[in-house]
């Protein structure tokens, strides 16, 4: 294997990935003098000075290659740019390709009964499932266990192939109660909720939640199944609240309700949720979704117990009430991950919020490096019917674009009639729309990373791998690298080798990590000898082709602890 090109800085130049006919490739760590467009700002190569705005829009002139910058508070001349300069390129489209470990953006099945058996799972897996979801709003904790089991005897067979498991807690759910039969709600009907519990009458149903008199107050909007029906509260009582139908429908048992623009004052983690996080350290899960989260210190509450219960499970909230887009800052800082819970929290707030709030949870976690999932009703009609609604299409191709990690499917595959056509069409959309984003082949902001080797170093790789159209090749214990590196989101695969397969499973979730076990010995070409022979092996890699490796990160493995090294190699067999 010959190396065709490296970067390294450092102390000291580490030799045992590198060889005597290594040569430096033009790539440059100081700012460009040429005006560069940048993904949060503008950096002026002729006076060296940031701008902050934020980028809604561009337009470019093909002949002259003048660029103006739409952002919110007004549009950006840039200048001319070089038209031998050309900053973006677009990849051809990959309809063909059938490999659902080429797909970057990762996809979440809920397992329920139409998807719980060993057969199914396994489908699912190959399919392109990347988690497995368990909702512990339905089931018990024997039928979770079964799940757990075959995905961890899955897991067991493949080093080049891992399903991450997320138990997503019920959280503190206001329900109505049982009915024997549906009750049918007509418009301008009146209607009741009562806090006793077993009223089940034509006019009047119980709820779950003993302080629901006191949370609503007359003229709110009660939602009931995410908004399928919705009442006016017109008056209460000690313990019941009267409204008027303003949309009708059919009210079964245990419906979920929602007051518009409020969230219960209940604890976000609930008495059967803690049961349920234990079962999850008992299992070893590698995330939890925890449901309405309000505030940081429920965030921190978990995570203190995890630390006394020695189990390393990363916490990802979701954000699905209105307490928790007022706290949507400190949240996301606080958290491991969050997911867009669409469902709940256009219940909560207007509908019309949603995909902005949408693109500014997916912008935040983005830029603090953490991964973002987008859930609820991308799929929907595919729970009765072999097709997609083309709206469905598009919103899956609007997350995907906005940069979300992960995608996924709930009452789809946990009790949708077509599971695997479900997941087949996901997985095709996501990789189309994928093939035809920009790929970044400037190299910019280096200022920005000044006593942060290791996001430098993760976005100059992704620069030269987008540049020579590599795929990229790190060596990580932690995960760190492998998470930089998709944070910067390179046009190609992030082949992260791990020594642990607990590493291995959690980076399953990250955008365009595909992760891979190995033993990691003393020598590092030997290693590097194996991995790619692994790779080659599964038809990933051919003979002839240029990747990318780095070397850098929080933990040195086979490099000193000053040094960090970008290598661009050729394969040879032999």
């Amino acid at each position: 294997m010959a190396t065709i090109g490296q970067i390294s800085t450092g102390m000291a130049v580490d030799r045992t990935l590198s060889s005597s006919s290594s040569r430096i490739i033009g790539v440059s760590l100081s700012p460009s003098p040429q005006r560069t467009l940048i993904g949060a700002g503008v950096m002026s190569g002729t006076t060296h000075r940031q701008l902050s705005l934020s980028v809604r829009s561009i337009n470019t002139n093909e002949d002259s290659w003048k660029v103006k910058v739409y952002a919110e508070n007004g549009a950006f001349d840039l200048g001319v740019m070089d038209p031998s300069v050309e900053p973006y390129k677009f990849a051809e489209p990959r309809t063909s390709d059938n490999d659902s470990r080429r797909r970057k953006t990762k996809i979440v099945c809920t397992i329920g009964p139409s998807s719980s058996s060993r057969e199914m799972i396994w489908k699912l897996a190959e399919a392109g499932m990347n988690v497995a979801r368990l909702n512990m709003s339905h089931g018990d904790h024997a039928s979770h266990q079964i799940t757990i089991d075959l995905v961890k005897e899955y897991n067991s067979l493949f080093v080049d192939k891992a399903i991450a498991i997320m138990l997503d807690t019920k959280g503190p759910e206001v329900r109505s109660g049982d009915v024997p039969q549906p009750i049918f709600l007509e418009e301008g009907q009146e209607f009741n909720f009562t806090i006793k519990r077993g009223v089940s009458m034509k006019d009047t149903v119980s709820v779950n939640y003993d302080d629901f008199v006191n949370d609503v107050e007359v003229g709110d909007i009660l939602l009931v199944d995410g908004g399928m029906m919705s009442l006016a509260v017109k008056s209460k009582t000690s313990d019941l609240v009267k409204c008027v139908v303003i949309d009708g429908g059919e009210l079964q048992s245990r419906r979920h309700l929602n007051v518009r623009g409020k969230s219960a004052t209940l604890p976000s983690i609930t008495d059967k949720d803690w049961e349920d996080i234990k079962f999850g350290v008992d299992n070893q899960v590698d995330f939890y979704a925890v449901s309405f989260v309000k505030d940081a210190k429920v965030v921190h509450e978990l995570k203190n117990y995890l630390k006394t219960c020695s189990a390393d499970i990363s916490v990802i909230v979701k954000i699905e009430s209105a307490d928790s887009i007022k706290n949507l800052p400190s949240i996301i800082s606080a958290c491991d991950g969050a997911m867009v819970a669409r469902g709940d929290l256009g219940a909560e707030l207007p509908i019309e919020e949603v995909p902005l709030l949408q693109e500014e949870i997916i912008r935040r976690c983005r830029n603090i490096h953490k991964p973002v999932i987008v859930a609820t009703n991308m799929l929907e009609s595919m729970l009765n019917h072999p097709t997609p609604t083309r709206a469905e299409v598009s919103d899956i191709a609007i997350a995907v674009r906005e940069g979300a990690d992960a995608i996924m499917l709930s009452g789809e595959t946990a009790h949708g009639k077509f599971p695997l056509k479900a997941v087949n069409v996901m997985h095709t959309v996501a990789l189309r729309t994928e093939a035809s984003l920009p790929v970044r082949t400037s190299a910019i902001r280096t200022t920005a990373y000044k006593g942060r080797m290791g996001q430098m170093f993760a976005f100059h790789a992704s620069i030269m791998a987008n540049t020579l159209n590599t795929p990229i090749i790190v060596f990580t214990r932690t995960g760190s690298m492998a998470v930089l590196l998709s944070h910067y989101r390179p046009s190609s695969t992030i082949f992260a080798f791990t020594n642990q397969r607990r590493i291995m499973q959690r980076l399953a979730l990250y955008q365009g990590v595909m992760p891979i076990y190995m033993e990691f010995s003393d020598d590092a070409e030997d290693t590097y000898a194996r991995s790619l022979k692994l790779l080659q092996d599964e038809s990933m890699l051919k003979e002839g082709q240029h990747v990318t490796l780095v070397q850098s990160g929080a933990q040195p493995i086979w490099r000193e602890e000053s040094t960090h090294l970008i290598q661009v190699r050729k394969i040879k067999i032999g």
